[in-house]
């Protein structure tokens, strides 16, 4: 362990977090691959997965946290799309971790890879009014934001991973939620659930004391930052940034499935 080491760990999170910040996605999807393979390609010990798992949700939960505070000042939170959609995903991931349980791993990844094949597509849909800024005049359906919360925490429950990236798309397209409402949401969802995998990887014991902290304190810089210029940057531009990680998770998910 070196200066070059906690470096290379806090640019990634930093990467991680500014991007989970500005477009309301947990930052998972990002900092897990790099710091999988950025690491030891540097020279450095490689992480297991496990390691990287458990070190990418506290990551996760301190983004989404600072990201939401930022979001939350300026009024763009949603609380009652986030109480429905919020608890609906919990009780959907306890019951998708269920029936993981009972399934293949081929038939998990294919469920993960057909949903977040759905969410690419429906990204380059048309959107609508999509630049509202009062809260208090957002509408959405809410008996089928309870429904789609509960199918995306299921499947994300059946796969251990978080469903910040798809919960985005659904809220763009089918509820109708303006782009700056739905990323504060999303970011306060996303730490709800945070929540329960954090604390599953502490207990679990793949914790690593000095890169958690190495990513929580990156992640206390970058992720307010982020939502900052988040505020700022054209909605249409928001967009296309989220379809495309997106969309470069979904080549990836696949990618594996074939490979």
């Amino acid at each position: 362990m070196d200066a070059a080491w906690i470096i290379t760990i806090f640019t990634i999170g930093f990467v991680g977090s500014f991007i989970s910040g500005m477009v309301g996605i947990g930052g998972s999807i990002i900092n897990y691959p790099m710091l999988l393979f950025i690491p030891v390609a540097l020279g450095f010990t490689a992480f297991t997965a496990q390691e990287v798992s458990a070190i990418s949700a506290i990551q996760v939960l301190f983004a989404s946290l600072m990201g939401m505070l930022v979001f939350r000042k300026g009024g763009l939170l949603n609380k009652s799309l986030v109480l429905y959609m919020g608890t609906s995903i919990i009780v959907g991931s306890f019951v998708g971790s269920y029936v993981s349980n009972t399934l293949p791993s081929s038939a998990i990844n294919s469920v993960y890879a057909i949903l977040a094949l759905i969410a690419a597509i429906m990204m380059f849909l048309p959107k609508q009014g999509q630049d509202a800024q009062d809260v208090s005049k957002v509408t959405f359906n809410k008996p089928l934001a309870v429904i789609l919360a509960l199918i995306i925490g299921t499947v994300s429950g059946i796969v251990g991973a978080a469903g910040a990236f798809i919960t985005v798309p659904v809220m763009l397209v089918v509820l109708k939620i303006p782009t700056r409402v739905a990323i504060a949401s999303s970011l306060a969802i996303t730490f709800i659930s945070s929540i329960g995998s954090t604390t599953g990887k502490l207990l679990g014991g793949h914790m690593l004391m000095v890169p958690s902290i190495v990513l929580v304190v990156a992640s206390t810089i970058a992720s307010p930052i982020g939502a900052k210029l988040s505020k700022k940057i054209n909605t249409k531009i928001l967009q296309w940034i989220l379809a495309a990680l997106i969309t470069a998770t979904v080549f990836k998910i696949w990618y594996s499935i074939l490979l």
